[in-house]
């Protein structure tokens, strides 16, 4: 049994343990965020991630016809609707022809094959913990939906314009801002306290998502048939989308990873005050959040020296270095230290700024 497993939500133990261990195969950065969650938060925000990523791993499979992803996207969403008799497991034996054989599957499909036992755990949380994650987890999934549904005729998503790139963020993690929010404000918060959470919640999502289509442009088109960066930014630049990542356009894409990597950075603000702004209660706690900001932070900073390592099998990564030195920082410091580990990590590596300081 793992840590604080005693103080854990009543549910089947087991199936909540191996919800836990799930997260830490299909996302290294939210895996860092549970981990430093305090229980009861801690199973919550894994719970809520989980029921989210089986959509996105849906929608993402390049090998499943547009129009069959649709479908299951909104079966999914119907066996998510407390008032819908469909069952989850009338979803999962329509995703099976899809599921690769146990020996052959990957992090990502375990979780779709065990789809009924993570919405199972789910639904033994309490009432009001069901009622903060079901709405937006919902809205991501019809979101989801639509968007296979837009471009079902080209075989993956071929987003069009700015506008539309913010639309699919929204969708995508813009909903997962809102979920986290209706999370940490159930209990006793004041109202101007609140209302600034939800000012800057998708704010928050937002800056996440664009730094991620920013630094996955390569794996995003060559693994999954999907462009995010804007058709028009690219014509801009002379470059179609259909050929984002050949070498000649390799100066004309990487100018549209810069840009799509400063419109990331203009949320940093928005994102910092959500962080300034959250209550650590319920177990949530303020490193949880400010890891991943951070990390985006330092992520930002690669792309815009190096945008072009983004349309490569090499991506733009930070360093393991770097990662445990942000890890131990934010689990040290309070919210004041926040603005200056931004402009530290921004600035330089900040396992090199770390050790300069020392």
């Amino acid at each position: 049994m793992s840590r604080d497993a005693a103080s854990r939500p009543p549910g089947a133990d087991a199936d909540l343990e191996w919800c836990h261990e799930a997260v830490q195969g299909v996302s290294r950065t939210f895996a860092l965020t549970v981990d430093v969650l305090e229980e009861p938060m801690a199973s919550y925000i894994c719970l809520g991630y989980l029921v989210c990523r089986i959509a996105d791993t849906v929608e993402d499979a390049e090998d499943i016809p547009p129009n069959e992803q649709a479908r299951l996207l909104r079966l999914y969403d119907r066996a998510l609707d407390p008032d819908d008799e469909t069952t989850i497991e009338e979803f999962a034996a329509a995703a099976a022809p899809y599921v690769p054989p146990a020996e052959e599957r990957s992090d990502d499909w375990d979780v779709v094959a065990n789809a009924p036992r993570i919405v199972r755990t789910f639904e033994s949380l309490p009432a009001d913990v069901r009622e903060a994650v079901t709405p937006p987890a919902r809205e991501l999934v019809q979101g989801m939906a639509m968007f296979v549904e837009r471009y079902a005729d080209t075989g993956g998503l071929r987003i069009q314009s700015r506008e539309e790139l913010e639309e699919y963020c929204y969708y995508a993690a813009g909903t997962v801002g809102n979920l986290i929010t209706n999370l940490v404000t159930r209990g006793d918060i004041d109202r101007e306290r609140r209302n600034r959470l939800y000012d800057t919640a998708e704010e928050f999502g937002l800056l996440l998502q664009l730094v991620n289509i920013s630094k996955d442009v390569y794996d995003d088109y060559t693994a999954e048939n999907n462009v995010y960066l804007p058709a028009e930014w690219l014509a801009a630049e002379g470059v179609p989308q259909e050929a984002l990542v050949e070498p000649r356009n390799a100066t004309g894409t990487a100018a549209v990873v810069r840009r799509t990597a400063q419109h990331a950075r203009s949320f940093l603000d928005d994102a910092q005050t959500y962080l300034e702004t959250v209550p650590t209660t319920d177990g949530n706690t303020l490193a949880a959040w400010a890891i991943p900001f951070l990390l985006a932070v330092g992520t930002l900073r690669e792309l815009l020296s190096r945008p072009e390592d983004a349309l490569s099998e090499r991506g733009v990564k930070i360093s393991r270095q770097e990662v445990f030195a942000v890890i131990a920082a934010t689990t040290t410091d309070g919210r004041e230290s926040l603005a200056d580990l931004r402009e530290a990590i921004f600035a330089q590596p900040f396992h090199r700024a770390a050790t300069q300081v020392e």
